[in-house]
């Protein structure tokens, strides 16, 4: 996992850093400029955002949810779903279950 602990940009105002992961778990921090948007996507992970700071508009099949600091939510595998920053400096700590190989560097 050599991108472990490493800052990387994802979407326009968006970075991202994979805390831990094991065979079955991975935790990571993502950071919002204001505005910026998690694009809308799927995939066969269970995920749960936990808001640090800031807030968010989350889209899960259709239907927003707003999430503020101290806020989680839950979002089922194959569930379409996307996220936008409504706060400069907006931060949310991401876990999903199993984890996400398409997003480490092995």
């Amino acid at each position: 996992m050599s991108n472990l602990g490493l800052w990387e940009d994802a979407e326009p105002g968006v970075k991202r850093c994979i805390l831990n992961a094991n065979a079955g778990l991975m935790m990571m921090e993502v950071h919002f400029a204001k505005g910026a948007e998690g694009y809308q996507h799927h995939h066969p992970h269970q995920q749960m955002s936990y808001c640090l700071r800031g807030s968010f508009t989350f889209t899960i099949d259709n239907q927003q949810t707003t999430l503020t600091q101290g806020q989680s939510i839950n979002i089922p595998p194959h569930a379409s779903h996307g996220v936008v920053a409504l706060e400069e400096d907006s931060a949310l700590l991401d876990v999903f279950t199993p984890i996400r190989e398409d997003l480490l560097k092995l």
